[in-house]
């Protein structure tokens, strides 16, 4: 593991991570106690059910995080993108797993000692705080996505989600109006955050592949050719 204080001042998401509220002075109490991590894909951070003791902020790539069915089947729950906070301050038991859904990589707090930080710098509390609140409204607008939505509209406005997001992860590649991207989820996963069936997703991914809207180059590669016009289509298919 790398010490965060050796890279922070060539961090891209020190500006927009919770890290954005400290002054210089501030900062280096955080720097004391993070790390640089690297995860797999697949490769799990935290498991729910057992104790909490990491933080952390995502620097690169796409985390998921879920829970489990009564039989035991995963159901993802949410997504976790670049400069976006990993983890629970003040609570012992981690509630969801978080899983690499790309190669990612991390700064990570230990729990305690990034409470102690938290509770001296009431910025990045506030800012937390706001942070937190904003993730339940999302979570909030995604359950009503999911009950009134149809099939089309759910796949259309998560691939928007995943064209917002993959510009702040370097991974957007632009041509004209269009962006090119590959997906962090497969379709299975796609089926479960979207409670949809696999062949729903390949059914309404190739009907708007048809339409125009995306193309498809192969494996998980997906181009918007225009992103509006697919913001659009989302609001009024």
């Amino acid at each position: 593991m790398v010490q965060a204080s050796q890279t922070c001042g060539d961090c891209t998401v020190r500006h927009r991570a919770l890290c954005s509220s400290l002054d210089d002075a501030e900062l280096s109490a955080l720097e004391a106690i993070g790390r640089r991590r690297r995860l797999q894909r697949g490769e799990a951070l935290i498991w729910a059910g057992d104790e909490s003791i990491v933080c952390a902020n995502l620097l690169t790539g796409v985390l998921k995080i879920s829970g489990s069915t009564g039989d035991g089947r995963e159901q993802i729950v949410g997504l976790l993108y670049p400069a976006e906070f990993v983890g629970r301050p003040y609570s012992d038991v981690a509630d969801f797993t978080i899983t690499a859904a790309t190669e990612v990589e991390l700064c990570v707090f230990p729990r305690g000692a990034f409470e102690r930080v938290l509770a001296s710098n009431g910025g990045m509390e506030r800012l937390l705080l706001r942070r937190t609140l904003a993730a339940l409204d999302h979570a909030r607008a995604r359950t009503v996505m999911l009950g009134r939505m149809s099939a089309t509209e759910k796949i259309a406005s998560f691939l928007i989600e995943i064209a917002e997001h993959v510009a702040d992860g370097g991974w957007q590649r632009r041509s004209g109006s269009g962006v090119t991207f590959d997906l962090p989820l497969s379709r299975g996963e796609m089926a479960d955050v979207l409670g949809l069936t696999i062949e729903t997703v390949s059914r309404q991914m190739t009907r708007l592949k048809l339409s125009g809207l995306i193309e498809l180059p192969g494996g998980r590669t997906v181009t918007i050719a225009d992103v509006g016009a697919l913001a659009a289509h989302a609001e009024a298919a």
